[in-house]
């Protein structure tokens, strides 16, 4: 009878402590969210409208890639450009490098529509980097990103296709000229060092 008492009183508290229910730590997404800006650098911290549809784009989205910004025109002698800036964009991407295309008439040499400029960038050059919609880089009327990179390096772009280089960790490394072609050696260098 003892021995069936005791049994029955060790079914019981095994039981229930299968009964317990188990605690476990609840997901916190809040601290995920609150992680991913901090990610994202200050000079990134902007919106630009892409060409092709003027949908809104986040720059922060190029967080943690070396990231190539150019301000580009459709009817400049450098405008060949777009080429090599395609084939870097093409050649580099897999290991993190993004080419931003910046289009400005400054230099008055820009075409009047967008839907032009996006026909000669897609259809002529076959760029696909991201494209931003037309913009001011120079002067009292840059655009926030051209304004911090020329603050940034002293430099403002004198004209069309003027180069700005940008670390995976959101500081500027160095400003091109527009006669720095895409394929010069100064570039590449600089593009291979920060990949």
């Amino acid at each position: 009878m003892l021995k069936t008492v005791l049994s029955l009183s060790l079914l019981a508290a095994v039981a229930s402590v299968h009964a317990q229910p188990t605690a476990v730590a609840p997901p916190r997404p809040q601290a995920a969210a609150s992680a991913a800006p901090a990610a994202c650098p200050a000079l990134l911290k902007q919106s630009f409208r892409r060409l092709q549809d003027e949908a809104p784009q986040d720059l922060c989205q190029y967080a943690g890639k070396v990231v190539l910004v150019v301000n580009t025109a459709s009817y400049c002698g450098y405008t060949k450009q777009y080429e090599g800036l395609e084939k870097l964009y093409a050649k580099y991407g897999p290991r993190g490098l993004v080419v931003l295309g910046f289009p400005s008439n400054d230099f008055k040499q820009e075409a009047a529509s967008t839907k032009e400029i996006a026909d000669l960038c897609y259809n002529t050059y076959g760029v696909k980097f991201p494209m931003f919609a037309p913009t001011p880089v120079t002067g009292a009327k840059a655009n926030p990103l051209h304004a911090a990179l020329a603050q940034q390096t002293g430099k403002e772009p004198k004209w069309n296709f003027t180069k700005y280089l940008i670390g995976r960790d959101g500081k500027v490394i160095e400003h091109f000229p527009s006669k720095i072609t895409p394929e010069d050696a100064q570039l590449l260098g600089k593009i291979e060092a920060a990949l």
